[in-house]
């Protein structure tokens, strides 16, 4: 039996992808792209471009140091967000998207997008579950 690269394992199991499988690669991808913390993360980066940490704290309503700081650290290890240390005093860390992440922020903008515009009927729609329920 010949011996395989991993990138050669991986192209031969990229044909057994299956999103619906809880095992597969694809679903633990898709549940950590539907964090809300990642679709505000990328929203912001795709509008202001690079962000300091602090600017992306502030800009985030509701989001703690710590969610924040797991959140990039996710969204940089899956190649979403580089992550620029400049030395200085204080240090100064910056993000920004990478080509990854530029094409994934699009799409979670427009659900951004469409949670903006259709929360009313959302709610209108609520309103009239509960009270037929």
């Amino acid at each position: 039996m010949a011996t395989q690269t991993a990138a050669e394992r991986r192209a031969g199991e990229r044909v057994a992808y299956d999103a619906f499988l809880r095992e597969c690669p694809t679903s633990q991808l898709l549940d950590r792209i539907s964090d809300k913390w990642v679709s505000l993360i990328l929203a912001a980066l795709r509008q202001q471009g690079t962000m300091r940490y602090s600017d992306l704290g502030r800009k985030i309503p509701g989001v703690s140091q710590k969610m924040l700081t797991q959140t990039l650290r996710s969204l940089e290890r899956d190649g979403l967000v580089s992550r620029t240390v400049t030395p200085s005093v204080p240090v100064r860390v910056d993000y920004r998207l990478t080509d990854l992440g530029t094409s994934l922020s699009g799409l979670m903008v427009a659900v951004k997008e469409w949670a903006e515009t259709h929360i009313e009927q959302v709610w209108e729609a609520r309103d009239q579950y509960d009270a037929a329920g």
